[in-house]
């Protein structure tokens, strides 16, 4: 398995290009120069599983603050050496994991063991941190334009959704994004297949579209799906999160961000853990959460990992799913 390395800090990635990627164990995403100011821009948008930051000015420690704040992923500080050294532990205080020095010219063993630590780093769960900042003044936001449900499954899965689009009517008033696991190639099939199963349009989502309500937008098998605020669909071709391609966190995750309590996150049965962190950030922003149950489940794998995880508001059995879409919809 790869993972994802953000590189936050000037001209670091072309540094660490001289022996930090050289094995198969890391692959860097985002731009080649992330500032501090984005860098919670930057993880928001590509889903690093660690990041690399240079802890070279007062600006980074901001930045540490506000990704742990905001999205909390394991960070891995750079100290240059040209600061007080206080700079470390401020890092550490604000929620980094760990700091190493930067020596002034770091050599191929100085970015092999950077390598080695970003690796043990990217298999720790981030702690979301308290903001030490006073509250800032509540702005007007633009609400979401309507509901949002965002499905996610695998093993077993396409029977389960059909089974819970089938007590769901034309007009339905959310569209639905769904991320199942499968084979490359079939997600246009299952389109097709639960179009027949369903009253709603069933569609594999495309980069840039405008969602509708009474939609299901399927990920396309190789991309990730993405929810933006305005209800527009992003797809991303960046490398896999935890093994997979379509991600489920990642799209459970962009869903909550952008909808927050107008969102409503499943997860369905299926193998392995993928999509339990991303419900459990569509609880923590205010959404509503669904995990079906054991009795039901083909393999009670990801929905049990989101009931232990905390991330699960109810535990349903699948008969019971659609009617609480439907009532939970016209609450949002």
């Amino acid at each position: 398995m790869a993972f994802r390395v953000l590189m936050v800090g000037k001209g670091l990635r072309a540094l660490a290009a001289r022996g930090l990627f050289d094995g198969e164990s890391l692959v860097p995403v985002g731009p080649a120069e992330v500032d501090f100011a984005g860098a919670l821009v930057a993880v928001q948008r590509h889903f690093p599983d660690v990041v690399l930051l240079d802890l070279s000015a007062r600006e980074s420690l901001e930045a540490v603050e506000q990704v742990m704040v905001e999205r909390p992923v394991p960070i891995l500080a750079l100290h240059p050496g040209v600061l007080t050294g206080q700079e470390a532990f401020q890092a550490m205080a604000l929620g980094a994991l760990d700091v190493l020095e930067r020596p002034p010219s770091p050599g191929a063993d100085f970015w092999t063991s950077v390598a080695r630590k970003l690796v043990m780093l990217a298999q720790v769960k981030a702690v979301r941190q308290v903001s030490t900042r006073p509250p800032k003044t509540p702005r007007e936001e633009t609400p979401p334009p309507y509901p949002l449900v965002a499905i996610a499954a695998s093993l077993g899965g396409p029977k389960a959704v059909a089974q819970v689009l089938r007590t769901i009517p034309r007009g339905f008033p959310a569209p639905i994004a769904y991320c199942q696991h499968i084979s490359d190639g079939f997600t246009e099939g299952l389109a097709h297949w639960l179009s027949m199963e369903t009253a709603l349009k069933v569609r594999e989502a495309e980069d840039a579209v405008v969602m509708e309500p009474g939609t299901v937008y399927i990920a396309p098998s190789g991309s990730h799906l993405l929810v933006r605020p305005e209800g527009r669909l992003e797809l991303d071709s960046g490398p896999a999160l935890r093994g997979f391609r379509p991600s489920c966190d990642m799209l459970l995750t962009s869903a909550g961000e952008a909808f927050g309590s107008r969102c409503i996150g499943v997860i369905l049965t299926g193998m392995g853990r993928d999509g339990a962190r991303g419900l459990k950030e569509i609880r923590e922003r205010g959404g509503r959460t669904i995990a079906q149950d054991e009795a039901t489940s083909t393999v009670w794998g990801m929905p049990r990992e989101a009931v232990q995880l905390g991330a699960a508001q109810e535990v349903l059995p699948l008969d019971r799913i659609g009617s609480t879409l439907l009532s939970w919809v016209d609450a949002c």
